[in-house]
């Protein structure tokens, strides 16, 4: 068998493929940006063909850097950005309109309409999920009814849906010429027209959203051949499928019952493990699945999505100019020795969980003439540790699990202090993985579990290690006093975003 794993991550703000050997440990990578387009307050859009592009190139160059071919590897696992929705035409690959990124706010009036008989929670007991902006089945809906003959020919099966791993899946085993449409398990579970029992489609939800059953990809496991690629990976089996955040948990080997993972990316995910039980979220979670490993159960997880962590680093490089680049928010946040009493809620698209408020908005409250760039860039980082809070006190009352540790992954890793803060404000150990691009890692191992390349899940416990872990150093009085200060900032987030 070949020696090696492929995975392309395809996230929110870029793209890579990465090679994997038997220990886990990655010998190639090859990363690329694309465009994000706002084109009105609240609207975020990619280039569907712009993606299709940057994975292409970003698996030549991770190729090409490592010396390696096609046939020297064993399979290709794919991971995505969740929720954000392409659909496009099966007979020219061409999308009918940009892809709607899971940040997107468009669609909140459907939202409402939906959620005005039944509420909110209208379909929670079937997929586990409040009705939110966040979901990709609204967002398909909402390019039906805006992109003049859409339906039409979706009723007649013209045109595909898919969440970005199917549009990659498709294109890459063939599109127009035979290519797959499949979905797995774990995105599907974040359309809001899957039932998370039967692991189907469910006609009731297609109804009643307004998406044709016809459009859709069939749903297969996370871990299982969907095809053989073509191009540059040609004859490469296509193995593994997983939304990004189920990937890192796969990637962190967090396989029992009541392990938890936190993903520092774009948004913050912090996922819990509950086995093969469907654990109703009482508290503002969302009932996803975890993973499927062939013919195995599906695992299911509880998880709190926060919409805004490094893209407000991000913000504060790009929309302020406080910071040059990303990195440089460490060094400018340990010039205070606290928040200086600045408290900042990036409710930059509402709140996401444990709230689910789309009329929040994101605010910066204490600010007196004390108050310096530090003070704020403190403060970002401290938003991120705050809301991760907030997902854990859910997930207790929800699981009633207790957390000894919390493992983590994601670009915002290398962060130390935001590590530390991380500890402090959630009284437990934070632990950094040796390999922390644990995302690409888990579509590799989805991958090679498929194929034989690893025998078993016990062989991905032995690659995991620790590099390094973070000990909680605030006295637990300053921490719920700290929190209650935090909550009193959420609050003042709400009721910003006027009905209708």
């Amino acid at each position: 068998m070949p020696g090696y794993v492929g995975a392309l991550d395809q996230g929110t703000t870029s793209t890579r493929f990465m090679v994997f050997d038997h220990a886990g440990t990655p010998v190639a990578a090859h990363q690329l940006e694309h465009h994000q387009s706002y084109p009105r307050p609240g609207w975020v859009e990619h280039d569907p063909l712009e993606i299709l592009d940057r994975a292409r190139e970003a698996i030549a160059g991770a190729l090409r850097a490592a010396g390696l071919a096609a046939r020297d590897l064993a399979a290709v696992g794919i991971t995505n950005q969740r929720e954000t929705t392409v659909v496009w035409d099966r007979s020219t690959g061409r999308p009918v309109h940009p892809a709607i990124v899971w940040q997107d706010t468009r669609t909140d009036a459907l939202v409402a309409a939906l959620a005005r008989d039944g509420g909110a929670d209208r379909f929670r007991a079937a997929t586990g999920l409040p009705l939110a902006t966040y979901f990709a089945g609204p967002k398909a809906r909402w390019i039906l009814d805006e992109v003049p003959g859409a339906r039409a020919r979706a009723e007649a099966g013209e045109l595909a849906f898919g969440t970005i791993d199917t549009w990659l899946a498709w294109n890459l085993t063939g599109g127009v010429d035979g290519g797959v449409h499949v979905t797995d398990v774990t995105n599907a579970s974040r359309t809001m027209l899957m039932d998370l029992a039967s692991l189907d489609w469910d006609d009731g939800l297609l109804r009643t959203i307004g998406v044709p059953r016809a459009m859709l990809p069939e749903i297969r496991p996370s871990s299982a051949v969907a095809g053989a690629a073509h191009g540059a990976l040609e004859g490469v089996p296509i193995a593994g499928i997983l939304g990004d955040q189920h990937a890192a948990l796969l990637g962190q080997v967090c396989l029992d019952p009541g392990d938890a993972k936190n993903t520092y990316g774009t948004g913050c995910f912090l996922l819990l493990n509950t086995g093969t039980r469907i654990v109703p979220s009482t508290s503002g979670l969302l009932t996803t699945v975890a993973y499927r490993l062939g013919d195995a159960p599906a695992h299911y997880a509880l998880e709190g999505s926060v919409a805004i962590a490094g893209a407000l680093v991000q913000w504060l490089r790009d929309n302020l100019g406080l910071i040059r680049t990303a990195a440089e928010v460490e060094d400018l946040a340990r010039t205070v020795d606290d928040n200086g009493g600045v408290w900042f809620v990036p409710a930059f698209s509402g709140l996401f969980a444990p709230h689910w408020r789309s009329d929040a908005r994101g605010i910066i409250v204490g600010l007196t003439r004390y108050a310096n760039r530090g003070h704020i860039a403190r403060a970002a980082l401290e938003a991120t540790a705050w809301q991760t809070r907030e997902v854990l006190d859910a997930m207790h009352a929800d699981a009633g699990v207790e957390l000894t540790s919390l493992r983590v992954d994601g670009g915002m890793v290398v962060d130390e202090l935001l590590m530390q803060l991380q500890a402090d404000v959630i009284g437990v150990p934070v632990v950094r993985p040796t390999v922390a691009e644990t995302t690409a890692l888990g579509a590799a191992y989805a991958a090679g579990l498929a194929v034989g390349f690893w025998a078993s899940p016990d062989e991905l416990r032995a690659n995991w290690s620790a590099d390094r872990t973070w000990i909680p150093a605030m006295a637990p009085a300053d921490r719920e006093r700290a929190y209650a200060t935090w909550k009193r900032a959420v609050a003042r987030t709400l009721d910003w975003v006027e009905p209708g």
